[in-house]
């Protein structure tokens, strides 16, 4: 209870779930279906309205037809029974119930003020005179004399009955016709309309599918050239866009036509676009080669230059300081200029010599290499006891190797341990390279971005060593041209580069991984 002495309010019972509408339901429902469905659906939905329609204005004008004719029949047989009954007088054996041309389930009965002189009716099956009960009585009673016929319930079933007075005494002579006979003929016409609309809208429903099918056929088409395009890989420009809608998919005037003609006018145009697009990075590509090529001379010359300057002449401290800043920053442009000149040949997909090349041995020796030149780090290669042989270029490889393993050097805090492996990946038909940290990791929002060109993870790895960006973008390039795939996945504590290589096909299982401490 609260301190001010109030009473907390119960809480009220929980909200209850809102419920979407039928209508809404139904709708969203609809709104899932195919444009097949859709179409199908709604010439089945319109046939079947039209048949329920048409059965409606059938039973009701059949029921009234048969209504009139039954109401004729009975003034037949009322007119029959008075004629029979004035000929033949108050004759309780026979009655009018056997006048000539009395039909089957006819009933006749002479009342007089609260009694039933004579009641029987015509069997209808066997045309037989049969009585009718005590409890009758009270309903033929009950009619009014030359009053329009009503339908009343008997024991012997639903009738249409009318009251006159009897010719041939002081009583009341009623006469009567069975509605079974009616009822019986508006079910079987119910019946055969139920089972016309059934098979004809069975009928409707295949040929309309089978037609709507063939109608959007064309459609289809056009959707599985547009899925085909969808589906391509566009990323690198290069692809031609040679899908293409056919010409009798792609005749205007008809929806499918026109669909069709639009999406073979945007094809061409995003063709064009690629074309063009191709033709200014193939240009730019030239200009990186010339411009690298060009480069790499007077860069020599600097290069050169400075270290006879620095070997022949004298300078101060202040001097030697910046000669030899300029030294360091020309070696830093060279490598710079060597790797886009390495980039630019790699994109005019140069033909790679491949020869044998031992990766198992070859990522072993750099493993070792990285151990002497930085013993800040902790450096584990674990290669097969016989080596695994992949082909390609054994300084490409290299490289590669070397990359992967100064771009973990220079992200991860000294003391961080890398492992390097070679094995077979699990479909043993490739040859797989782990380069794998305990550093830091790599930002989530950076992986995605890891091999584009000159990008740098400063910010996400630790590190102080300055970067180009241009390491692991070198990287993947090879690897590329030789048939391969690199992918990196990474966490606090475990990065993992892993690098597959086609192997050989005369290439042999390898035997269990050896471990080596660098």
């Amino acid at each position: 209870m609260p301190e001010n002495g109030e009473v907390e309010p119960s809480p009220g019972p929980p909200a209850k779930p809102l419920q979407v509408p039928f209508h809404l339901r139904l709708g969203q429902w609809i709104g899932r279906l195919t444009l097949q469905r859709k179409l199908l659906l709604a010439l089945i939905g319109s046939l079947a309205l039209i048949c329920t329609l048409i059965g409606l204005l059938l039973n009701t004008g059949m029921r009234q037809s048969l209504a009139t004719q039954l109401h004729e029949q009975l003034r037949f047989a009322s007119e029959r029974a008075a004629t029979y009954s004035a000929q033949n007088g108050p004759d309780a054996s026979s009655g009018p119930l056997f006048a000539p041309g009395q039909a089957s389930g006819t009933l006749n009965a002479r009342i007089v003020p609260g009694f039933l002189i004579f009641g029987a009716v015509l069997d209808p099956k066997t045309g037989e005179r049969k009585e009718i009960t005590e409890a009758d009585v009270l309903p033929l009673s009950s009619l009014s004399l030359d009053a329009p016929p009503v339908i009343k319930h008997l024991s012997i079933g639903d009738y249409l009955l009318s009251a006159q007075k009897d010719p041939g005494s002081h009583g009341t002579l009623v006469t009567g016709l069975p509605l079974e006979p009616n009822e019986r003929t508006l079910a079987a016409l119910g019946v055969l309309t139920l089972t016309i609309s059934l098979a004809g809208l069975i009928g409707i429903g295949l040929i309309g599918s089978l037609i709507i099918r063939r109608s959007l056929a064309p459609l289809q088409r056009v959707s599985a050239v547009a899925s085909s395009v969808a589906t391509a890989e566009l990323e690198s420009g290069t692809a031609a866009l040679e899908a293409r809608v056919t010409p009798e998919d792609s005749v205007p005037g008809t929806e499918s036509g026109e669909v069709g003609r639009a999406l073979n006018a945007l094809l061409d145009n995003v063709g064009t676009a690629f074309a063009v697009r191709e033709a200014s990075e193939a240009q730019m590509r030239q200009f990186v080669a010339d411009a690298s090529h060009e480069l790499r001379t007077p860069l020599s010359a600097i290069r050169g230059y400075t270290e006879l300057i620095s070997a022949t002449e004298h300078f101060s401290d202040d001097g030697q300081r910046s000669l030899n800043r300029v030294l360091e920053q020309s070696t830093r442009m060279s490598s710079l200029v060597e790797n886009l000149l390495l980039l630019a040949r790699l994109d005019e997909k140069h033909q790679i010599k491949k020869v044998p090349v031992d990766l198992g041995k070859l990522a072993a020796e750099i493993t070792e290499d990285f151990a002497i030149t930085a013993s800040s780090h902790h450096w584990i290669p674990t290669v097969p006891d016989d080596g695994l042989v992949v082909s390609g270029d054994a300084a490409a490889l290299r490289r590669v190797i070397t990359n992967l393993l100064a771009n973990a050097r220079k992200h991860t805090s000294a003391g961080s341990t890398v492992t390097v492996s070679v094995e077979r990946d699990a479909t043993a038909s490739k040859a797989m390279l782990r380069v794998a940290d305990n550093g830091e990791g790599i930002a989530a929002d950076f992986l995605p971005q890891v091999f584009k060109r000159f990008t740098r993870a400063d910010a996400a790895r630790s590190g102080a060593d300055g970067t180009t960006g241009l390491g692991l973008p070198i990287a993947k390039a090879i690897v590329e041209s030789h048939g391969g795939s690199i992918e990196v996945s990474s966490a606090p504590g475990n990065t993992v580069f892993e690098v597959r290589l086609p192997l050989p096909a005369a290439a042999k299982p390898a035997s269990g991984p050896r471990p080596t401490n660098g």
